[in-house]
């Protein structure tokens, strides 16, 4: 789901070819523009909930022409577009780490929209992605699509190692992940857990366990706090265990699903979602052994919270300050972002932002994870908040968080290296 900033600036050069929509309004043909990754669209107009469009086309007699692109190029069409006179842009899904305040100048502040013509329980999106598209109190998109991150679990390697529940605190986690490397009988070596690379926001998904942070929302470096150092220390010596594979610094989200598929780890963390992906029987030798939950948090949190407030990355709907329609944009977003449509949406697939979809007995039934999922999203928030220089400061980190990995500095000094490093990108 996530492609950082340097793969949309290199994506740049390919986008080019394409060439700029005309400004010719969309509504003058009784249609809007919608610009937006295809799984977007995808799961908007999907049979199973029914087109969550209807309710803004039957609301409004206005039609809908999606125009969509892989992530970099849809950010590249959208910036370039938002920068002209006049666009044909009259909504654009962002990913939230595109959404930062030099790009928010190009976006229409919805604020005035929401007191005119509210959205319907707004309170009712999740906390978390609320909080993200806020920019000096000013609202500059509102939430559709999240992917949230929990633990995954193999429940017939649990068993072989007399586990008969997941793990409670990360205590318990880091003792299950040794206790689950070994050699199955069949002679398939098994890693107690499966962590795709340390770049930020794998890292920073497993140190909220301890409720750590690289950059807070307010932009403080926090990187070598005590809880942020105990989760580097935790890495570390799960690798030197071999309870995570020796390649750690090279793997990617794929070869953590191969892994997981393959039954070669115990556990993973990642996207609740992935859970179809792993008990796919048309791809998983594991299909129906994988179960999904939350991921634990520190013991000596518990009475804070419930789950680890862990890592969740979201697309939201905006208006290019340069639209020629922004009334119809904004019930556009108003009514694709009303309960009706959340749910028809998520029906359809999509991870819905609000609590209240949850409550629907069609979500609990296709979704067997879906009370886990809403309890992450009641606290988890983005891993980095939105800034121009986040790719550098991305890098960074990786950079500090390998050397902790591969015993080339200690945790607490690769941290303190890594605050001076970034303090400066944040002026």
């Amino acid at each position: 789901m996530l492609i950082n900033r340097r793969h949309f600036i290199s994506a740049g050069a390919a986008a080019a070819a394409f060439p700029l929509i005309s400004n010719v309004s969309f509504a003058q043909s009784g249609e809007i523009g919608v610009f937006a990754h295809r799984v977007l669209e995808n799961v908007s107009n999907a049979s199973a909930g029914g087109d969550a469009t209807r309710f803004f086309r039957e609301a409004t007699g206005a039609g809908v022409n999606w125009v969509t692109f892989e992530t970099g190029p849809l950010h590249d069409r959208v910036f370039r577009e938002a920068s002209l006179g006049e666009s044909s842009v009259d909504v654009a899904f962002l990913l939230n780490t595109y959404l930062t305040p030099r790009v928010s100048t190009l976006f229409e502040p919805l604020d005035d929209f929401m007191a005119n013509d509210p959205i319907e329980d707004m309170e009712d999106i999740f906390p978390g992605l609320r909080e993200a598209v806020q920019m000096d109190g000013a609202h500059y998109a509102v939430p559709y699509r999240h992917a949230s991150t929990g633990l995954h679990y193999n429940e017939e390697i649990f068993a072989e190692r007399g586990l008969t529940q997941p793990p409670h605190t990360i205590e318990e986690f880091i003792e299950y992940a040794k206790q689950c490397t070994y050699t199955r009988e069949d002679g398939t070596p098994v890693v107690g857990f499966i962590l795709p690379g340390v770049a930020y926001p794998e890292v920073i998904a497993f140190a909220r366990a301890w409720d750590a942070d690289f950059i807070t929302s307010d932009f403080e470096v926090v990187a070598n706090s005590p809880a942020m150092v105990r989760a580097l220390t935790a890495i570390r010596e799960l690798y030197e265990a071999g309870a995570i594979p020796r390649n750690l610094t090279g793997m990617t989200a794929e070869d953590a699903n191969t892994w997981m598929q393959n039954g070669r780890a115990a556990m993973a963390m990642s996207s609740m979602s992935r859970n179809r992906l792993y008990n796919d029987p048309q791809s998983s030798q594991v299909a129906g052994k994988i179960q999904t939950t939350m991921f634990p948090v520190a013991e000596e949190l518990l009475g804070v919270y419930e789950v680890a407030p862990t890592k969740v990355e979201f697309w939201s709907m905006a208006i290019p300050a340069n639209s020629q329609n922004k009334e119809l944009a904004w019930q556009f977003i108003k009514h694709m972002s009303g309960r009706e449509a959340t749910l028809s949406a998520a029906l359809n697939g999509n991870g819905p932002v609000r609590n209240s979809t949850y409550d629907d007995p069609r979500v609990m039934e296709n979704l067997p994870y879906s009370q886990a999922e809403r309890q992450v999203l009641q606290v988890s928030r983005v891993p980095l908040p939105a800034f121009d220089e986040a790719a550098r400061a991305a890098d960074y980190f990786k950079e500090e968080a390998e050397s902790v990995v591969l015993g080339l500095k200690e945790p607490q000094q690769a941290m303190d290296d890594l605050v001076a490093r970034v303090r400066p990108l944040l002026g």
